[in-house]
């Protein structure tokens, strides 16, 4: 596979997985020895194909019109970086996430980088703005400017 197609690939995740939630898109674009590294302090989802898709449901669940856009992509070899920028509106599912964060919009951004074998993922990591995502739900107090 080349650096053109492994893009494309995540970018499908993303549009077909996570926006639309064709789960049917997973099997794919993601290897059944898949290993995702959870982002420091998020439970490990597991491997492979059924706990990728375990996790896009349990995404939806709690945020049910989210739009994840891929902002940038770069790839070397095996390896593919994408910058992307999700919003939507939690509606609740996330034990960790008070109820008054419910009905609330969000817009994340965050960096995943995917290594490829065989034409499918087979380990990933993303880090996103949390913080500025428990700011926006109410959670976390702003930052206050400098200055102010």
């Amino acid at each position: 596979m080349t650096t053109t197609d492994n893009k494309a690939k995540v970018r499908r995740f993303y549009e077909e997985a996570c926006n639309t939630g064709n789960l049917a898109a997973i099997d794919d674009l993601v290897a059944p020895e898949e290993i995702n590294h959870p982002y420091p302090g998020d439970p490990d989802s597991g491997r492979g194909p059924e706990a990728t898709k375990q996790f896009v449901t349990t995404l939806r669940t709690s945020w049910p019109d989210i739009r994840i856009a891929v902002e940038h992509q770069i790839a070397e070899g095996d390896w593919v970086m994408t910058r992307w920028t999700a919003r939507g509106t939690y509606q609740g599912g996330d034990p960790t996430l008070p109820a008054t964060a419910v009905g609330k919009p969000a817009t994340i951004t965050g960096i995943s980088i995917n290594r490829f074998a065989g034409g499918k993922s087979v380990e990933s990591w993303t880090e996103y703005d949390r913080l500025g995502m428990l700011q926006q739900l109410g959670v976390m107090p702003a930052q206050r400017q400098v200055g102010a």
